[in-house]
């Protein structure tokens, strides 16, 4: 299987505390990793790191070192284009955050900033992200209208749309189901599955049941440090080590 991002030694601290420590993992391409572990594992800090959104963060005693490489390129090397970089690597984030504008105008927004002007070519990327979202059937007829109108399901899947009309390569996912019902969780999920055919996915999900359906890769964090990685079904089925057998089971966590 073809690896899309190294992660080689990752060390990471803020305001004086380590958030990651000597996380070394290879995530392949179109497929679904999983990131999973209790809360204040490092799962969310490793997703940011994968498209510097970490960057953002003001704090004088920040630290990195290692290396993420990303198509065998160190995403933190002199002269990485940051923008072009979280092109590329897209992010979704547990709450749906739809712009204060029409479900078109929310799919186009980046595309627009980019200064794509063409209105054949953003309406073909708006069907194509839509439909990609497993949302055009319901939303087509609705595109004028004000994104806020849609369910907390469909506002989620819409941001999705949004960032996959930029056209990215490896789509991050921090609980991107935390507040949705089943129903909703299931579209969502369902969804996942499609794109992974084209996209590299990681996954940060909201339950280790959820983390067992969704995983071809599932990454167990605790503390900051990777305790196992293996092949979603073997790891939640045979774990080799005792402390994610403990936590799969429900024993802690």
């Amino acid at each position: 299987m073809v690896t899309k991002i190294s992660v080689r030694g990752l060390d990471y601290a803020y305001g004086g505390q380590a958030a990651l420590k000597n996380v070394t993992i290879d995530i392949p391409a179109d497929s679904v990793t999983v990131l999973f572990g209790p809360s204040r594992a490092g799962k969310s800090t490793l997703l940011r790191c994968l498209n510097r959104l970490n960057d953002l963060i003001e704090d004088e005693l920040i630290t990195l070192r290692g290396q993420i490489l990303l198509d065998g390129q160190d995403i933190y090397a002199p002269g990485v284009n940051v923008t072009e970089l979280r092109r590329r690597v897209g992010m979704v984030f547990a709450l749906p955050l739809p712009l204060p504008m029409t479900l078109r105008e929310n799919v186009t927004y980046g595309l627009r900033m980019r200064g794509e002007r063409n209105h054949a070519r953003l309406d073909e990327l708006t069907e194509r992200s839509l439909t990609e979202a497993a949302l055009w059937d319901e939303v087509k007829d609705r595109l004028d209208e004000p994104a806020m109108r849609l369910s907390g399901g469909q506002q989620q899947r819409l941001c999705l749309a949004r960032t996959l009309a930029l056209e990215p390569e490896v789509i991050l996912l921090d609980n991107p189901t935390s507040g949705l019902d089943p129903l909703s969780t299931a579209k969502v999920e369902a969804t996942l599955r499609r794109l992974k055919e084209t996209y590299t996915i990681i996954l940060v999900p909201h339950s280790v049941q959820q983390a067992a359906r969704m995983a071809d890769l599932a990454v167990f964090l605790l503390d900051g440090e990777v305790v196992e990685a293996a092949p979603g079904v073997q790891l939640y089925t045979r774990p080799r080590e005792k402390r994610t057998e403990d936590y799969v089971t429900g024993r802690f966590g």
